[in-house]
């Protein structure tokens, strides 16, 4: 047996060197950029590694995002317990409406802060609460006009009046506020 001559059998298929494509985006480098640690001068006040283009890193406020988010809290709370009474009973859908309005700044402002979808629901859940005690207020207040026992009856009317409807617009809320929140920050 001899050895195959090279190219006896004719030209190979295969490429003679694999070709290498990047996927990394290309730097936005000025005209006449050497990089550091390669022959010649980088030009001054260049630095590929920081963000000083604007619009590539957003800036987080993590504060402003937490006191408007309480701020809905407190407005979707109050909303919801002074709407009319005679339409109670269809409130409980406005669980969705006050987890969107307290996952806005959340998630615009808070960026992906691990903390803030949880909070987001937490909130939610807090102003439908916030809600339903503010309505029960007002239906004890109606009732009695004496100012004595005030909080004690709202709190035993309210928790006599819960029905699984209700649990269920509190799950509603709390998943609802965990991912609006999340989204609105993957967005943002």
């Amino acid at each position: 047996m001899t050895a195959p001559v090279p190219g006896t059998d004719g030209p190979s298929i295969r490429p003679r060197t694999a070709q290498h494509y990047s996927v990394a985006p290309a730097l936005d480098t000025p005209d006449g950029y050497i990089a550091p640690g390669m022959p010649g001068i980088p030009v001054t006040g260049y630095d590929p590694a920081s963000p000083a283009a604007p619009g590539t890193a957003p800036r987080r406020r993590t504060a402003l995002a937490l006191t408007l988010a309480l701020l809905a809290t407190l407005l979707g709370g109050l909303a919801y317990g002074f709407a009319p009474l005679r339409a109670a009973d269809s409130l409980g859908w406005l669980a969705i409406a006050q987890a969107g309005l307290i996952a806005l700044p959340l998630g615009l402002l808070g960026g992906r802060n691990r903390l803030l979808p949880a909070l987001g629901a937490l909130l939610s859940a807090g102003a439908l609460m916030l809600g339903q005690l503010t309505q029960r207020l007002r239906i004890v207040q109606t009732d009695s006009p004496g100012p004595h026992g005030l909080l004690r009856d709202t709190l035993s009317t309210w928790y006599a009046d819960l029905r699984p409807l209700d649990l269920a617009f509190y799950a509603i809320a709390l998943i609802g506020g965990f991912l609006l929140t999340r989204r609105t920050a993957d967005r943002g």
